[in-house]
């Protein structure tokens, strides 16, 4: 039974971590179960407003993962107050990505060594790698500590590390409620508990991680590059819609501090806006971009800070 603690306490058994490239089965069943769980569609059906807070759920946490995991956990692109680090934190982790500091370090290891034998999930090692094998693996499910010693001062940055399946597990019971609410004082809306857990939590989520996944798979793959990085990197329009402006990887790539990846204004890139409104509200400050300088010299070399 001491082993079913892998799947509660990601720091259990912390002193066996190995370099080990091999898939960690046993590890990884909830994972596997996610996926699954989404065929239970079929038995519950589906309705408008599950639809809806699905697509809310997605973009609402995709933003987290975009804006607060990556802009601001692994790029120190703009400042805030530890309030709003740590809700953007937790509503993060309901993403079933894992925890901040876990997300954080592994991130700034890819940059480090971006496309190279000691990048964590480059595509040049194959898109399934890329994708997912890489954070199936018993190599990468601790990750390397003494990169995000910024973050590890906070307690409770620590605590939603090592218990990452607290908030989605939080997610999900919320939204059997709401969906058995909703079905007492609306039975006309079609929904119930099963429902809104299968919809809101099971895809949402499924869809929400490869979504998130696709820029390690193929936004090194595909797509345009704008600047001589010195690693595969690409913008993909397509990518920046779905992930709400990650796929302006070449810019990223090439200015990594920035809060915005859209340098232009024809790049979309949605988490951006949100941050310049957040800003507006005093929620963030010292919001970092890229000068129309450097942002114009196309030939220019990685700089990653």
């Amino acid at each position: 039974m001491k082993s079913l603690r892998y799947w509660f306490d990601s720091k259990y058994d912390k002193v066996n971590a190995t370099v080990d490239n091999t898939i960690d089965w046993f590890r990884i069943i909830p994972f596997i179960a996610l996926h699954l769980a989404c065929l239970a569609v079929f038995w519950v059906g589906v309705s408008p407003v599950a639809l809806i807070t699905a697509a809310l759920l997605y973009f609402i946490r995709m933003f987290a993962i975009t804006a607060f995991y990556h802009r601001y956990f692994a790029h120190k692109s703009f400042k805030t107050s530890r309030p709003v680090q740590f809700i953007f934190a937790a509503i993060g982790a309901c993403s079933t990505q894992r925890g901040p500091i876990w997300w954080a370090a592994h991130h700034r290891q890819h940059h480090r060594h971006a496309d190279t034998a000691s990048d964590p999930h480059s595509p040049n090692d194959g898109f399934l790698w890329s994708h997912l094998g890489w954070f199936l693996t018993k190599r990468y499910f601790q990750a390397d500590y003494r990169l995000v010693k910024d973050l590890t001062r906070y307690p409770e940055l620590r605590w939603l590390d090592r218990f990452d399946i607290a908030m989605p597990a939080i997610l999900a019971i919320a939204l059997f409620g709401f969906g058995e609410w909703l079905n007492w004082i609306k039975p006309e809306w079609q929904t119930n508990g099963w429902q809104m857990l299968v919809w809101g939590y099971f895809i949402s989520t499924v869809v929400l991680l490869h979504a998130t996944l696709l820029i390690n798979s193929l936004a090194h793959k595909w797509g345009k590059r704008r600047y001589n990085t010195e690693d595969g990197s690409r913008n993909n329009f397509w990518l920046a819609l779905l992930t709400l402006g990650e796929g302006w990887h070449n810019n990223h790539h090439y200015h990594a501090s920035s809060a915005r990846q859209g340098f232009y204004w024809w790049e979309i890139d949605i988490s951006f806006y949100l941050l310049v409104l957040m800003k507006k509200l005093g929620l963030i400050w010292d919001m970092r971009t890229i000068s129309a300088e450097k942002r114009d010299h196309r030939a220019g070399i990685r700089v990653i800070k």
